[in-house]
């Protein structure tokens, strides 16, 4: 492999990472410290890699990829679940982090796709405090099923006082997310163009900012590929499966779910029709709302693409 496209595959833990150049046969194991982080992108930079590949690993990835982003290193983080079928495909059965590593670097070095979009520390923040306001609505929203089964009054009155303190919290992350958007005029153009669908608002639109900057430069299929609202074909010879979805972007699903529900079944005319015609042709409702978020995200990429608001065509119900 020339120099030039040298990659280096990453296995991050909590209290280390072991890295491997597996085209050079190079090995490192590093502790988690920022003396750690210095070793590693020293190592990096004289063994001249190009890009460092890592799994998505829960956040912990996070810091090492900003420290070698700092440093001029490329970075690349993959799903995890795409590096396990790989290894299983190639009969490597056997699992630690020197064997990860090397195996993540086998992983880039046959897939060397890059990053979709070059790393922007301004949406990352946003993405973060998106995925904390839905952590704690998560929590707010369990808390308000348990109260409905009339608790004990100690407890009934333990999960108040517990759900204001949370429903302030989710107020604060709001409106942070609310002000991060404001203050950047790139990400508050693609807000007003997103919100502006009927059913959605600024919440989607901040998923849509964080979790798919892709969208209003790539194709509609990409798009719905992306979300994870595209079905995939199940066949085999005169079998004919059902299509089912997969893979995607899931937390830009879950966050779009509900609100896309509404938008076909009372908010937005567009998809109030073509819901009904998909119910009426049998289509079980689940389906029927993946469907609409799949022409959601379809009808978005494209008034993005055109940096228009929603403005459906008259008498447009399709």
């Amino acid at each position: 492999m020339p120099q030039k496209k040298r990659v280096v595959g990453i296995d991050v833990a909590k209290t280390k990472v072991d890295a491997c150049i597996r085209s050079a046969s190079l090995r490192l194991m590093v502790p988690s410290t920022p003396e750690g982080e210095a070793e590693l992108a020293a190592w990096l930079r004289a063994n001249r890699v190009c890009c460092a590949v890592m799994e998505a690993s829960g956040g912990y990835e996070r810091r090492w990829a900003e420290a070698l982003r700092a440093a001029g290193v490329a970075v690349r983080i993959v799903d995890p679940k795409r590096v396990r079928h790989f290894a299983k495909a190639a009969g490597r059965l056997a699992k630690n982090d020197p064997i990860d590593a090397e195996t993540i670097a086998r992983f880039a070095e046959t897939f060397p796709e890059g990053e979709a979009e070059p790393h922007d520390p301004a949406r990352d923040e946003i993405a973060r405090l998106v995925q904390a306001r839905a952590a704690v609505k998560d929590v707010e929203d369990r808390l308000v099923q348990q109260r409905e089964h009339r608790p004990p009054p100690i407890v009934a009155q333990a999960i108040g006082a517990i759900l204001k303190t949370r429903r302030v919290e989710r107020r604060r992350l709001e409106a942070s997310i609310a002000a991060k958007i404001k203050a950047n005029p790139a990400f508050a153009e693609r807000a007003r163009i997103v919100a502006s669908a009927p059913g959605l608002a600024d919440l989607s639109a901040a998923g849509v900012i964080s979790w798919m900057p892709e969208l209003g430069r790539i194709s509609n299929e990409a798009a719905a590929a992306l979300l994870g609202a595209a079905p995939y074909d199940d066949d085999s010879g005169e079998r004919k499966g059902a299509r089912r979805i997969k893979g995607g972007r899931r937390k830009l699903r879950t966050l779009l779910y509900m609100p896309v529900m509404g938008a076909a079944t009372r908010h937005n005319p567009v998809l109030k029709a073509y819901y009904q015609r998909l119910i009426a042709r049998g289509k079980e409702p689940k389906v029927a709302i993946i469907a609409c978020m799949r022409k959601l995200i379809v009808i978005l990429n494209t008034m993005l693409a055109r940096n228009e608001t929603w403005r459906p065509p008259q008498g447009e119900a399709a």
